[in-house]
This record gives structure tokens, C-alpha cells and sequence, in this order.
């Protein structure tokens, strides 16, 4: 594959990184071309930068780093169209069946992959796509907990939220009873990225419909999917978001159009003071907001089921059509080694890029010290990854355009627009022959 070809108007948002001067890697010494969906020059990009450094020197291979956040898919899909993609993805778990169904990716067997028997099984899952067979490594895993403003909990005189009832009054206490002190009613309770891009509303809401016992699919064997949206604990979960947005009115302002770049400042910003996320965002909260002033709690379980939040995470993606497929082999063998996911992890630092280790012989406590970092981990056993439909993203969307619309009108019947989306989804379903 040529290294050369990547069209100006794309190049123009890249931010490359050329790392080390190693040996020749592949025909032509050409270096292992690595993506990386991470803004450029973020902490977290310093911490690849370093992650592919380690790589060279433990095999002596060449590697660029290319690092790119907005648009990542579309900039993927150009070069897929150049017939120029790179050697290595790092990207969200829940691309997975999107890459796979445009055959972007070659398969992995798990067998001949050197240090596989050391990941956790759940890990593995989320590599694995509806026709049972794996298309990337395991590279790292979250789940999801509620990051609370401690110090304003304690102001307001309660105790962590243990029930949705309880978070909901804690959510009303941060918007009525100035937490912040300033005299001011300018605090919510929530801040959610609620927008529909890249379907954030409904990537959001996934952990409160699997902490109640919903889901959005339900697998019925031999990779055959039904769907739930229409189930009531999934549509208890929405009703109860909606009721916060336009009842209690605990929610941010302009949230139904935030994504989570957006929805990070406004958490550190102090607009509001309770925020569902996963734990990529801790140290740099720690960092801009205080080590004292922020807590974790575990999402509780709702009236209706639990506990669980969404678990997802990232993979390494082995493209199709390399000619390093031995070079591949090893970035993927290093990614999941337990020194690899050190390096990924970075301590208590800012930037992970391995946030749950997926290695089982990596100690958590030991690389960080954090015990915040404890909450994520206790409830990923209970995670739920996406189902392995041939492509997750246009339910994702749907999902989202559907239960953002919901909270951004509150006129709208919560029962009505899931009942909708149902049948849009047993369409979906049926367009990828996955009914």
C-alpha cells in the first residue's frame, strides 16, 4: 500500500507523528501506518506518542502515528476510497460491525495471537462480530459512573445518590440551592451530551436503560436480532431523562445539542454538577476541576432492573489489504501485553488511552492509585456492550435522533416515540438481514 497518496485536503487535519528511526518494517521499509481517534496533541495523544515509541523499541519496527478526532469516520471512508487505508485502527468498540460490513478489516484468529489467554472474556467480545468470528484485538474497556461535585453535595447536606430517586433529588438540590455559593441560580443538577451527532443522546442514555433492565436489541440466536425499544423498563428509563429535562428541569441548558467535547467544559465550567461519563475524563477532572471537589458513584440501579451501564472501549483494528500483516500481528500482540497496556494506562495521568486493562495480569491498583478508578472497574463485570448486529452505527443514530427529539419536545409521548423507533429498528434489522 502507498504511503503517499493521502489527499492535501485531509492531510491539512491530520496531525502526524513519524516515531523513531527503527528498522525497516514490510516491503519497501515502508513504517506501520496507526490511527488513532484522539484529538491531536491532547494528553491523550502524547500518551500513543509514547505507546508507539515503546512498540518500536520492544521490535525494532517503524510506525506513524496519525492522530485525528473530528470526522475520524468520514477521513477512514475517504482513504478507503483512495484504496490507501492505514495498518492499524485504534477506534471505538462500536465501530467494529460498520468497518467489518464494508470489509474494511481482516480477520484475527484469536488462537494464533500471542498472549490472548491473558484478556478477559469480556474483552473479547466486544471484538467479535455477529457471524462469531473476531475482527480486531481488545485493547481497552470501560464502563460507565456518575462523576458528582463533592464538595457541592456536601453544601446541599446529602448523601451519594443510591437510587434514581435519590439522584434525582440531589440533581433538584444542585439546581435550587446554589451549591456554588455565588448567590447566583446559574447550577443544574445534570450535564448531558445529549446532541444526535455521532448519536451522543442515545450513547448517553444506554447506561440509564441498562441500569433499569432495558436494552435496544435482544439477540435470538444465530446472530438474529428482535427489538426491545419498544420494552417498558427502556421506555421508563427515557421517560425518566425526559421528566429531568423538562419537569424538574435539572439539565444544562443547551444540552440537546452538546456532544461530549462540549459537555466536558460545562462539568468544569461548574454549570452543573453530576455528570454519566466514563472514566477517560477523571484525571483531567481532577486536574481542572480539584481532587477534593469530585467524587465517583457507581450508576445506581433503577425501579425496573440493573445494576449495569453501557461497556465499550477501544479495539485494534487490523485493515485490510496491508502488506504488513506480520507487522500487524505484532502491534496487536504488544497492544494487548501487559506491558503495552501499561504504557496505554499512563498511571493516574491525564490521557489513557487504555482506560479498564483488558489484561488480566495488570493490577489496577498498582498502576493507579486513584481508588476512584475502583467504581469503573466494579461495574464492568455488569457492562453491556453493544449486540453484534452487521453494523451497530444506523441504530445508534436512529436511537438517537428518536430519544433526543424526545427531550429536546417536551410535548412528546415517550411511549409513542420508542413504540416508533421499534418499528424503525425491525426495519433496520431487516435491511441487514439481521431479523
Amino acid at each position: 500500500m502507498s504511503r503517499n497518496l493521502i489527499g492535501a485536503g485531509v492531510a491539512m487535519a491530520l496531525a502526524v507523528t513519524a516515531v523513531g528511526c527503527g528498522a525497516g518494517s514490510g516491503s519497501g521499509g515502508d513504517a506501520l501506518e496507526i490511527w488513532i481517534r484522539q484529538v491531536p496533541n491532547s494528553p491523550s495523544h502524547k500518551t500513543a506518542q509514547k505507546f508507539v515509541a515503546e512498540f518500536e523499541k520492544a521490535t525494532g519496527l517503524k510506525t506513524k502515528l496519525v492522530s485525528l478526532f473530528d470526522d475520524f469516520e468520514t477521513k477512514l471512508q475517504q482513504q478507503a476510497q483512495a484504496k490507501d487505508l492505514p495498518d492499524i485502527v485504534i477506534n471505538d468498540t462500536a465501530r467494529l460491525g460498520n468497518m467489518q460490513h464494508q470489509g474494511w478489516l481482516r480477520e484475527v484468529d484469536r488462537t494464533r495471537l500471542a498472549g490472548q489467554d491473558k484478556l478477559a472474556d469480556q474483552a473479547w467480545k466486544a471484538a467479535q462480530a455477529g457471524d462469531g468470528k473476531y475482527y480486531a484485538a481488545p485493547f481497552s474497556a470501560q464502563s460507565f459512573a456518575l462523576i458528582i461535585r463533592r464538595d457541592w453535595r456536601e453544601k446541599v447536606g446529602m448523601e451519594p445518590p443510591r437510587s434514581w430517586d435519590d439522584l434525582a433529588k440531589l440533581a433538584r438540590a444542585f439546581t435550587e440551592k446554589d451549591p456554588d455559593g455565588d448567590g447566583v441560580a446559574n447550577t443544574y443538577g445534570f450535564v448531558i451530551p445529549a446532541g444526535t451527532k455521532r448519536g451522543y443522546a442515545s450513547w448517553y442514555a444506554s447506561s440509564m436503560i441498562y441500569a433499569n433492565g432495558g436494552d435496544f436489541l435482544k439477540a435470538t440466536g444465530g446472530g438474529k436480532f428482535a427489538p426491545t425499544a419498544d420494552d417498558p423498563r427502556t421506555v421508563e428509563a427515557v421517560k425518566w431523562l425526559q421528566d429531568q429535562f423538562c419537569t424538574a428541569k435539572t439539565v444544562n441548558p443547551g444540552a440537546v445539542s452538546n456532544d461530549t467535547t462540549v459537555t466536558h467544559t460545562v462539568f468544569e465550567k461548574g454549570q452543573g454538577g453530576i455528570y454519566l461519563v466514563g472514566p477517560y475524563v477523571l484525571a483531567r477532572f481532577v486536574k481542572s476541576v480539584g481532587d477534593e471537589k469530585i467524587e465517583v458513584v457507581q450508576v445506581p440501579k433503577g425501579p425496573s432492573g440493573g445494576p449495569g451501564t453501557l461497556g465499550e472501549g477501544e479495539n485494534v483494528y487490523l485493515m485490510a489489504g496491508s502488506d504488513l500483516e506480520a507487522e500487524q500481528q505484532k502491534f496487536a500482540e504488544f497492544a494487548i501485553s501487559a506491558a503495552g497496556q501499561r504504557v496505554g494506562m499512563n498511571g493516574d495521568a491525564e490521557g489513557p488511552i487504555v482506560r479498564l486493562p483488558v489484561n488480566k495480569e495488570v493490577d489496577l491498583g498498582a498502576e493507579r492509585k486513584d481508588p476512584r478508578w475502583k467504581v469503573f472497574a466494579d461495574a464492568y463485570p455488569t457492562a453491556v456492550y453493544t449486540p453484534p448486529v452487521p453494523d451497530w452505527t444506523p441504530f445508534r443514530q436512529k436511537a438517537a435522533d428518536a430519544i433526543n427529539a424526545a427531550w429536546a419536545d417536551c410535548a412528546k409521548d415517550v411511549k409513542v416515540t420508542m413504540d416508533e423507533l421499534n418499528t424503525t429498528f425491525a426495519r433496520e434489522l431487516a435491511t441487514q438481514k439481521a431479523s
